[in-house]
């Protein structure tokens, strides 16, 4: 087991009013602290999804947890082969490694605090989605960011069977 030791020496403080948002409605994501800004303890966003849109493909992070806090609403979470539907104040917390996904339960919304330990550097990967959704950038290339990011995309029977 290894620990991680955080390095920074000052309180991070991040007004709601300052935080930048990418995406727009059905999905959006208001970027909080990203892993730099904490020493590498954590990287934090905020996912507003409407009316059960999605919000994250299948995928896994090989040297991540990654917790997920309901705030509002009803979502569906992939853990591993598993979905869960999480209502508001559920916890799901996904180990490195493990497959995961969330949505917006069909017909619902949902408001969920992320939160990646150790931290990654997430900011720029969030804006790179932005632009795919906007087309100016094809999804083609997010393949070429999987590493940089530690977010590898994978198929998952499980999520596609529950989101279809």
């Amino acid at each position: 087991m290894s620990l991680i030791v955080p390095h920074f020496d000052s309180s991070v403080i991040v007004r709601s009013a300052d935080a930048e948002v990418v995406g727009r409605a059905p999905a959006t994501v208001r970027l909080l602290t990203d892993s730099s800004a904490t020493g590498g303890a954590l990287s934090t966003q905020r996912v507003t999804l409407a009316g059960g849109a999605d919000g994250a493909r299948p995928h896994f992070h090989t040297r991540s947890a990654e917790m997920f806090y309901i705030l509002d609403g009803t979502a569906q979470l992939l853990s591993g082969d598993r979905v869960v539907t999480a209502e508001q104040g559920d916890l799901v917390v996904v180990p490195p490694g493990a497959a995961h996904a969330f949505a917006a339960a069909p017909g619902q919304d949902a408001d969920i605090l992320i939160v990646i330990t150790p931290g990654v550097e997430r900011f720029e990967y969030f804006r790179h989605l932005e632009r795919v959704g906007l087309g100016k950038v094809p999804p083609e290339t997010l393949l070429e960011v999987q590493e940089l990011y530690d977010n590898h995309f994978l198929a998952s029977e499980a999520w596609e069977g529950r989101r279809d």
